[in-house]
Parts: structure tokens; sequence; C-alpha cells
């Protein structure tokens, strides 16, 4: 893993990422370790977000794992006090997780699986925001949900997906007017990055990347360290003290309907 440094922008500050053991999530956690984050890893699988925050402690960063499956509130508030436990504070919380086995197709032959999604995003960033909310108050932090535009726009294809994810930018903006007067901001990013499940859709799908990056103005997939990272940095540091209940949009421009 790269051991680059940045400026400092998150220096002294701690940030709980859910689903940090890969992807996305471990994109957000290595580029908020690199401007001088501590880091959680809040994960499902510890023999994933194991050697992920290893790694990030081999590039001289502040790094530690800690199992927690997110439909559980208990493991949710066991990795928020091993986070200030460990580190003495939380700055930042970051929901990334996501879940559920859910078949693209049309809603009227969708099973249980959608609960699974349910859980993972809406209850999840219901509690999540409830036992992080003392200790970003404390800091004057930072909540950010990761989004997608399938929750602005809809999707035909994926339904259930787009209306929790829908969910998840309303409670940001709910959240935004409510947590104010506290000094925490709440935001969304709707992104799109190469991330191992990408990649099985790839495989299972062999025209799906031609089709993405076609109607992508940027003409590439992001890169979830180097792409989306940074905005989750920005969200998280002094530069963006003025911005809340805020949908960042970081897909290269395949949506431009904000």
């Amino acid at each position: 893993m790269s051991t680059d440094r940045g400026v400092g922008l998150l220096d002294g500050r701690v940030a709980l990422i859910t689903g940090g053991a890969a992807g996305i999530g471990l994109g957000i956690a290595t580029a908020m370790a690199r401007e001088g984050a501590a880091v959680v890893l809040a994960v499902r699988r510890t023999e994933n977000g194991g050697p992920a925050a290893e790694a990030l402690r081999s590039g001289g960063h502040r790094a530690l794992c800690i199992r927690c499956d997110v439909t559980s509130r208990d493991d949710l508030e066991a990795a928020v006090a091993a986070t200030v436990g460990d580190f003495g504070r939380l700055d930042c919380f970051v929901h990334n997780a996501v879940g559920g086995n859910v078949a693209p197709g049309p809603i009227e032959g969708m099973d249980d699986g959608w609960l699974g999604l349910l859980a993972t995003t809406v209850r999840a960033s219901f509690d999540a925001a409830q036992v992080s909310h003392p200790h970003l108050a404390d800091a004057g932090g930072s909540f950010i949900l990761m989004a997608s535009a399938a929750g602005m726009e809809g999707s035909a294809n994926l339904p259930a997906y787009a209306m929790v994810k829908a969910s998840q930018r309303a409670l940001a903006k709910s959240l935004s007017r409510e947590w104010g007067p506290y000094g925490i901001r709440v935001n969304c990013i709707a992104p799109v990055a190469r991330t191992p499940a990408m990649d099985r859709a790839y495989r299972a799908n062999p025209n799906l990347e031609e089709q993405l990056v076609g109607r992508t103005p940027l003409q590439r997939i992001g890169d979830p360290t180097d792409d989306i990272g940074p905005v989750a940095v920005f969200l998280a540091s002094d530069l963006a003290r003025f911005v809340t209940g805020q949908t960042i949009v970081a897909d290269g421009g395949g949506f431009l309907g904000l």
C-alpha cells in the first residue's frame, strides 16, 4: 500500500468507516490516513479488515480494525466505544457498508433479500447517527453517508436500492438541520469507483464496463482512494466547515441532475 503523505488536513482527528476492509470504504480510510487521521475500519469480516488495517499501519498510519455488523445496534455502539477508547475521540463517522442479496429486476419479482439492503442502509444509518451523535457533538465533527445517483434519479433495474439510497439522503438533510447547532456537518457522497463488487459485475456482464465508461464524460471509472477518498477528506476537514446537508456526486459526470 502506498505511503504517500498529504498535507495534514486531518491531523489529530479520528474517523470510523464502516465497510472499511475493501473498495470505497478502504479507499476513504486510506485517503484520510494519508491526511493524518487515525482510522478505524469497522468491518463484518475481520479476516479482511485485519490485513487492511495492518497494511495501513505498515505505511506509518494509525489504524484499527473492529468487527462490526452494522445491522446490530450493539455492534455499532461497541465500535464507537472502542474508537473513543483507543483514540480518545471521534471526529468523523462514514457509513459506507451495504449488504443484502438483491438481484437486478422489477420490483414485482423481488423477494425478501431486499430486507438486508434495508437493514444495512436505512436502519444502520439511523443507529449510526444515534450512537455517534454525542461524540461528534463534542468534536464538532462530520457524519458522512454514502449515497447514490440512483437515489436521486431512480432506477428501473434496482428500485429497492434507489429507494434506500434516497432515504439516506433525506436523513442527511434532516440531520443537517437538527445537528447544525451542535456544529456537526452531515453530507452524502454519491460515488462510482472500481470495487470488488464492480469487478464481479463486469465478469457477469462483459459489456458493462464499456457501457459505464461510454456514458461518463471523463471516460473512466473512479479510483476508490484517489478519486473518492479526497471527497471524504474534504467533507471531514475544515475546508468544508460551511458545507452541510449536501450530496457530492463523484462519478466522473455520469449524473448531472443536481
